[in-house]
């Protein structure tokens, strides 16, 4: 019977914990580092955005990573191609959006992709965007494509590096309580 109840003691402290659907902002930050030379791939699909649920205009949020971009933007190494905030319900089950910049032409932008979030101890990432150019006619010519897939930590800046594309991500829970500060003396 004690081996039991310790099993099941043990059982709890190791089975990965239920995350219930909390609210986050998103904040991410698509770069072209200039030192490595484009790749350039097929062009995007016409259903890039396959299923994936656009941003709700009132969940777009004021992005705060500016001093990041001012860093990136000053040095010649990197170009800023898109910086978004938003926030959305994240949970175990995985949520993708799509994420677009630019002038639409025939259902393609010169900047679009799909952000896929899965909560858990880290939270998963899956990234694939398109850096097109589009000629007079609204005709995808060209793409560079970043595909990406991490474990970011929330709450911290991470990078995304993809070779000649990257993203910086951040992921912030916005129910989650504060951490409490460390006391200044250990209580005996």
């Amino acid at each position: 019977m004690r081996l039991f109840r310790l099993l099941t003691l043990l059982t709890t402290l190791v089975a990965p914990t239920a995350f219930a659907d909390d609210l986050y902002q998103i904040e991410m930050i698509l770069v072209r580092q200039n030192a490595v030379p484009a790749i350039v791939s097929k062009a995007a699909p016409e259903d890039w955005a396959a299923g994936a649920q656009r941003i709700n205009p009132d969940s777009l949020r004021t992005p705060s990573l500016n001093g990041e971009v001012e860093k990136l933007t000053a040095s010649n190494e990197y170009t800023v191609l898109l910086h978004k905030a938003w926030q959305q319900t994240l949970g175990e089950e995985a949520s993708k959006i799509a994420i677009s910049d630019g002038t639409e032409q025939f259902g393609q932008f010169p900047i679009e992709g799909t952000l896929s979030l899965k909560l858990g101890r880290f939270t998963d990432v899956d990234a694939d965007f398109w850096v097109n150019q589009i000629d007079a006619n609204g005709m995808v010519t060209a793409s560079e494509r970043m595909k990406q897939e991490s474990h970011t930590k929330n709450g911290q800046l991470n990078f995304l590096d993809n070779g000649h594309l990257g993203m910086l991500i951040k992921i912030t829970s916005l129910t989650a309580p504060a951490p409490r500060p460390v006391p200044d003396e250990i209580p005996d």
